[in-house]
């Protein structure tokens, strides 16, 4: 089973991502909880709540545009109904590669879903963007 659970968060991830490269936020806008917490290099804070991560989500919906995209060793640790989902995103656009390390915190709720609590990105310092 644990297996499993590792699997599947690893796909929810990966499709989130499929659809994000192409413009489209709503696979992690319906991947997060209500009460998610975003931490992205590209703020000064954190961002508090689906709500404000829709709202931000929003503001570049249909921008974004990957050409290719790799999750790198991905890696899931479980603890009871909270999985750690640890890898390293690399992007080609434009001839360029981009590089970042991400944490996803997914917490299964009463219904058995898997929803991200917590999110952080940080930049790997040898990016071309």
């Amino acid at each position: 089973m644990e297996e499993y659970i590792k699997a599947k968060i690893i796909a929810l991830e990966k499709q989130a991502l499929e659809q994000w490269n192409n413009g489209n936020p709503d696979g992690f806008i319906d991947l997060s909880s209500e009460d998610i917490i975003y931490v992205d290099p590209a703020f000064e804070n954190k961002l508090e709540g689906k709500k404000a991560l829709e709202d931000y989500y929003n503001t570049i919906r249909g921008k974004i545009k990957i050409d290719l995209f790799k999750m790198i060793n991905p890696s899931v640790q479980l603890v009871s109904e909270v999985a750690v989902l640890i890898y390293n995103y690399e992007a080609h656009r434009d001839g360029k590669v981009f590089r970042v390390n991400c944490t996803e915190v997914y917490k299964s709720d009463a219904s058995d879903q898997w929803k991200i609590i917590h999110t952080h990105w940080s930049i790997i310092q040898s990016n071309g963007f």
